[in-house]
């Protein structure tokens, strides 16, 4: 479907939905535990269902009553020899549950939608073969077999902290010790602080190395019940809005959160104080560590008052969509000046944006930073696939009109 905007600024309040990065590591490690756990606070996305759904194909039992999932791991029981696990168009679900899969020694088939077939996997078609664990093929569809085998394993930083992730979900299980070697310097590293903190509330430790981590095997995943906390990386969108002039109190935050993208606070705040003082206002940000704030951080450089730089990028054209192109794209067709390059992109401040027909590109992240950008036009703004948002916030639409915005769903004529 398509969304028509009306240009409006926001106000009231809205309470961010739970974190979905924190949602799949909370779930895989209930369901991986040993007895009955209760997930709170949870928000069901598209992708926290695809989760869900392959580690039921796995043997764990999910329950949801309103934000809560009760979980029955499988821990001490004996999983199914088959599986068949579609993991729509979540990254995430692919990357961590594949090493999983492979512990547990359960033929399984991996399938994927959307973008998510031509995601690269080739860390684990490199690592885990030698350790017992065969790939039918190189991309989705495919089926693996085998058990995996305790060791070492050798990473690259620079590709996708959900290698890592995946393992340390794993390698506890394993009936010896690994280890996780870094070969280059670890991007992203927010997120595997949040894995790590998963699996200690679960009790499962792992030691961080010079250049890695170790992981001592025979470990138990113990039940615990645990609420989410709001997601920053949904706040975002938000904060960046009221850079631009809406006035909304953004609750159901944790301001001790270990989640990276609460940087987002810090990048509104630093601009602000820019405006207020009348300096030039426009940033350089390193995004290796907070892809997610890509596309909004855009939004928050085009209306600074000088040029601003996102570098460290070049992992985002292999997202939902290639987020440097499709956020050049969408910010531009609205009467912007932003310049894609291999790692990153060059934002011109421009005073107003003009409206115009955006696509989304099927990318959850550019469609609501579109809703944003569209409180600072002059002109209706259209979004292509505006459904898109479900994978990741379903409830972004109804927010936005609770805030005041005025959302509709059109037909374009083709």
């Amino acid at each position: 479907m398509n969304i028509e905007i009306t240009p409006r600024k926001l106000s009231g309040t809205v309470r961010i939905p739970a974190s979905k990065s924190m949602a799949h590591r909370m779930l895989i490690c209930a369901a991986l535990a040993e007895g009955t756990s209760k997930i709170s606070g949870v928000d069901i996305s598209r992708d926290v269902i695809a989760t869900m759904e392959v580690l039921t194909s796995f043997g764990a039992q999910f329950e949801i009553r309103e934000n809560t999932i009760t979980v029955i791991g499988i821990g001490g029981k004996q999983p199914p020899r088959d599986a068949i696990a579609d993991c729509c168009e979540s990254g995430s679900t692919l990357r961590f549950l594949i090493p999983v899969a492979a512990a547990l020694g359960i033929h399984t088939t991996f399938f994927g939608q959307g973008r998510l077939p031509e995601r690269p996997i080739t860390a684990y078609l490199r690592e885990l073969p030698p350790k017992g664990v065969q790939f039918s093929a190189e991309h989705l569809p495919l089926t693996m077999h085998g058990k995996l085998q305790p060791g070492t394993y050798q990473l690259e930083g620079d590709v996708s902290s959900q290698y890592v992730t995946g393992l340390l979900f794993a390698l506890p299980l394993l009936g010896g010790d690994s280890e996780i070697q870094m070969t280059s310097r670890l991007q992203s590293r927010p997120y595997v602080d949040l894995t790590i903190d998963s699996l200690r509330q679960f009790g499962v430790k792992i030691r961080e190395t010079e250049n890695g981590f170790y992981i001592s095997g025979n470990q138990t995943f113990h039940a615990h019940d645990v609420t989410v906390e709001g997601d920053y990386s949904q706040a975002a969108f938000f904060y960046v809005a009221n850079a631009l002039g809406s006035d909304i109190t953004i609750t159901n935050l944790n301001p001790d959160s270990v989640q990276g993208d609460k940087y987002i606070v810090t990048a509104v705040q630093e601009m602000q104080a820019k405006l207020l003082a009348e300096e030039p206002a426009g940033f350089t940000v390193d995004a290796s560590d907070i892809p997610d704030l890509v596309p909004i951080l855009a939004v928050l450089g085009t209306f600074g008052t000088a040029p601003s730089h996102i570098v460290g990028a070049e992992r985002l054209t292999i997202k939902e969509s290639n987020r440097l192109t499709s956020t050049a794209n969408m910010l531009n067709t609205l009467g912007g000046k932003v310049t894609e390059r291999k790692d990153g992109l060059d934002i011109e401040p421009v005073v107003t944006l003009h409206g115009g027909v955006v696509d989304s590109c099927g990318d959850h992240r550019i469609a609501m930073c579109a809703a944003i950008a569209a409180t600072r036009c002059t002109g209706d703004v259209t979004i292509r696939h505006g459904e898109c948002v479900e994978k990741s916030y379903p409830n972004f639409y109804k927010n936005y009109h609770q805030l005041g915005g005025i959302a509709h769903v059109i037909v374009l004529e083709s």
